[in-house]
């Protein structure tokens, strides 16, 4: 896992939380609820697969 994976879930983070507060401020809650869930969903949707990745890893180390 490299720095440029960090950076994009960062960028995503920091994406997702301009979008809630425009959304917040011209009145659309439901709208920045929904983005902030989807945001959620697409860094889990990324870092699922590293983890298992990292099991595997693990897995190998120990001889399981």
């Amino acid at each position: 896992m490299g720095i440029e994976f960090v950076i994009k879930i960062a960028a995503i983070g920091v994406i997702v939380g301009i979008l809630n507060q425009v959304l917040t401020k011209s009145g659309k809650d439901e709208y920045a609820v929904a983005t902030t869930i989807a945001g959620l969903l697409i860094a889990v949707a990324m870092i699922l697969p590293k983890i298992g990745e990292l099991i595997s890893e693990l897995k190998e180390m120990f001889g399981i």
